[in-house]
């Protein structure tokens, strides 16, 4: 008994050494409290230093982050030229860390701190987790931080979010914005939704009336689908190709890739607007829609003719050479075949190329793109529309009317992404009495953090066929950067760790607790979430 005793109060006295765990969202892979009462002082002598030049881009981002709030500036040195031992914050790139895709390893002393990683990419989510141990900025000088060992890597290699700039159009100020969320959460793709029937974004200057008559709409619906009538106000936007640079340049920064979508064969209404005779229908009157939904009244489908595909290959290659990403997102869904049904030319195509039907039309079209874009080094990302008719030889499926198209697609030995409507479109509304307009299904936090990417239905070698999995942000009802903040957070949160912690880690009443903490991040960052999470 009384070295049962012993053993107790043996446990309970080395608990009370170690300091409380941080709240860290996601939450790290491994994480060791430090002694209780150690602490690493940050302040206005603190120095960071580089391991190389390669990790500027992460110096700088904790530089501006502490000038920013916490009117600190670090000293970069470089990490050879190093003569100091202590209050230091070093980057270091180090092939020793262990084995894992852009792992990290953060320590935290009284003295020092250090983040190691084998990768460039490491390195940044490293100091995303050192920004989130930070105090809350006050009038000190000193800002303390506790001594903690943190050993991480992200689960998956895709951990994507969607912004939907056709609907409703964002500057570049708040997309750049909306990259640091993504940023802040460890998510390494940003899917730009730059083209659809409501407007198309992106400047082209081989075919300049894409934004010279497509990038306008004349009006709105107002209230949900089908509306109870139309605003009549103007909305519009594009992007010039040097904003298009500076965006992924800055993404670049944040260790974030770029995708682009440009939609094809359907949801072409503002292409049609600007070019008619590229629909089955030219004779008929275009113009960029001014409602939602997939149009059978209203023709919005490309003729798949060969001036079509010499269009849309002008169109890529500028596209291509604006985003060094490997990928391209070609859209490919919601299309309205009945155009094809009642096209002439679509018909004698069908008959000419073998094609069984409307939906072998559809697979001849993203075969056709997708040829192009190989042979410039990329590859396709489509909707799981893209099926249809049988799949492109190197494509990748985003799944997003559920989880079947990406099974299918995973089976036939494809990369797919998870994007299921009911768990990932952040669109949707997060309570059952939202304040304002949103679409109408009902996707809440904790349905979002249930999600698993890797569907039971798939049996084990083919399980590695899922890359990961994205959220998806629609804006038909979203028209200014506080709403697109409102439903982005906090699901965002809990995507980012579905997407980046293992998951025998993930806890949702423990990831409730800890989003209490989150919240104060958020307050800080000026960020609009709904206040009813408090």
């Amino acid at each position: 008994m009384k070295v049962i005793y012993s053993l107790f109060f043996t446990l309970f006295f080395i608990n009370t050494l170690q300091a409380q765990l941080p709240d860290l969202i996601p939450i790290p892979v491994d994480m060791k409290a430090g002694l209780a009462g150690d602490q690493f002082s940050l302040h206005s002598e603190t120095m960071v230093l580089l391991s190389d030049s390669a990790l500027t881009p992460s110096a700088s981002y904790l530089n501006d982050y502490l000038q920013q709030h916490y009117k600190l500036t670090l000293r970069k040195l470089d990490y050879a030229a190093n003569e100091r031992s202590a209050n230091v914050i070093s980057l270091v790139r180090t092939a020793g860390v262990g084995t894992q895709p852009d792992e990290y390893k953060l320590t935290v002393t009284k003295q020092n701190i250090t983040i190691q990683a084998s990768t460039d990419a490491g390195i940044f989510y490293g100091v995303q987790t050192l920004l989130q141990l930070l105090p809350l900025p006050t009038q000190a000088d000193r800002f303390q931080i506790p001594a903690v060992d943190i050993y991480d890597y992200p689960r998956f290699g895709y951990r994507g979010m969607h912004l939907d700039v056709s609907r409703h159009f964002f500057d570049v100020a708040f997309v750049k914005r909306y990259i640091d969320y993504l940023a802040m959460h460890k998510m390494n793709f940003f899917h730009w939704h730059l083209t659809d029937d409501h407007g198309w974004r992106i400047e082209i200057k081989k075919h300049p009336l894409l934004t010279e008559i497509g990038a306008w709409r004349d009006g709105s619906i107002i209230g949900l689908y089908p509306g109870t009538g139309n605003d009549g106000i103007p909305h519009g936007g594009f992007y010039t190709q040097e904003e298009i640079k500076e965006v992924v340049k800055y993404a670049q920064d944040r260790y974030i890739t770029v995708i682009p979508e440009i939609e094809m064969p359907g949801h072409s209404m503002a292409v049609l607007a600007a070019y008619p005779e590229l629909s089955t229908t030219p004779k008929l009157p275009k113009k960029v829609a001014q409602t939602w939904g997939i149009f059978n009244k209203f023709n919005n489908v490309l003729l798949p003719s060969e001036q079509t595909f010499a269009f849309l290959e002008d169109v890529l290659t500028e596209v291509m050479a604006l985003f060094p990403s490997p990928y391209i997102h070609i859209g490919g869904d919601e299309c309205a075949k009945i155009w094809w049904k009642q096209s002439a030319f679509t018909q004698q195509l069908i008959k000419e190329k073998g094609l069984k039907d409307e939906n072998g039309v559809q697979s001849y079209f993203i075969h056709r793109i997708e040829e192009f874009v190989n042979s410039k080094g990329k590859t396709i990302i489509g909707w799981d529309e893209i099926l249809d008719g049988g799949l492109a030889p190197n494509a990748i499926v985003m799944s997003w009317r559920g989880e079947k198209g990406g099974i299918v697609a995973a089976k036939q030995k494809h990369k797919v992404i998870m994007a299921p409507e009911n768990f990932m479109y952040f669109n949707h509304k997060q309570f059952l009495k939202e304040d304002s307009l949103t679409a109408q299904r009902y996707v809440p936090l904790d349905v979002v953090y249930q999600y698993e990417p890797i569907s039971p239905g798939l049996m084990a070698q083919d399980q590695t066929y899922i890359w990961g999995a994205q959220g998806n942000l629609w804006t038909e009802y979203i028209t200014n950067p506080a709403k697109v903040e409102y439903q982005l957070f906090p699901r965002l949160d809990a995507l980012s760790e579905i997407l980046w912690s293992p998951k025998n880690k993930r806890n949702y009443p423990d990831f409730k607790r800890r989003l209490k903490t989150q919240f104060k991040r958020y307050d800080l960052l000026d960020i609009n979430y709904p206040k009813r999470y408090l």
